[in-house]
């Protein structure tokens, strides 16, 4: 990759995206991505090594995004629950959040991420990333818990299946070009639906 982000650079990034959003990781091919860069294939191998660095390099700036998002959620509820902050805050901060700061000003980053990464590395991304969050939230139950609130007893595969399922519903919009007043509304809906539902599990209601 050049030391510098020159125009050819830039260039080289919007067709390697445009590539894989219209024909998928398995689909798209260097050549074409050359093509669509105006330069040949040896061209595009001084910027990337390969075909998987190169949607790499369009989807992990996301993914840093979202864990590096995920992990300072967890570090706020457990200020909280410390006591640091007030217990009405608890459940204030959402994934819904998460998507209107983090995704949505990565939509087409996202889209490749959810729709387009079948052959890679990052195509259960979904599962890995609700695994992780599942994990982290079994921990936060136990830490209410000890902390004197009435969280729920509920067995980790119970848990992963709504966690999946309010992930879904968070991505869902996106994944399928809603535009933004739709996106709002929606989000807006799946916050209403969804947090009753942790408040309870939590022992917040």
């Amino acid at each position: 990759m050049p030391r510098d982000k020159t125009l050819s650079h830039i260039k080289v990034n919007k067709a390697i995206k445009e590539e894989f959003l219209e024909k998928g990781f398995d689909g798209a091919s260097i050549r074409s991505i050359g093509a669509r860069a105006g330069m040949t294939s040896a061209g595009l191998y001084r910027h990337y090594a390969d075909k998987e660095a190169m949607y790499g390099a369009m989807v992990e700036p996301l993914i840093g995004e979202i864990k590096s998002w995920t992990a300072k959620h967890m570090e706020k509820k457990y200020a909280i629950v410390d006591g640091e902050t007030p217990d009405s805050e608890i459940i204030g901060e959402s994934f819904v959040d998460m998507v209107r700061e983090v995704i949505l000003p990565r939509r087409d980053e996202f889209k490749l991420l959810m729709t387009c990464s079948a052959g890679t590395k990052y195509e259960n991304f979904i599962h890995e990333y609700a695994g992780e969050n599942q994990k982290e939230l079994v921990e936060a139950i136990r830490y209410l818990r000890d902390k004197g609130y009435p969280a729920r007893d509920i067995d980790e595969e119970e848990l992963h299946m709504l966690i999946s399922a309010y992930l879904t519903a968070c991505f869902e919009p996106i994944i399928h070009d809603c535009d933004d007043a739709k996106i709002e509304k929606y989000l807006d809906t799946i916050q209403k639906f969804f947090m009753p539902g942790w408040q309870s599990i939590m022992g917040l209601d």
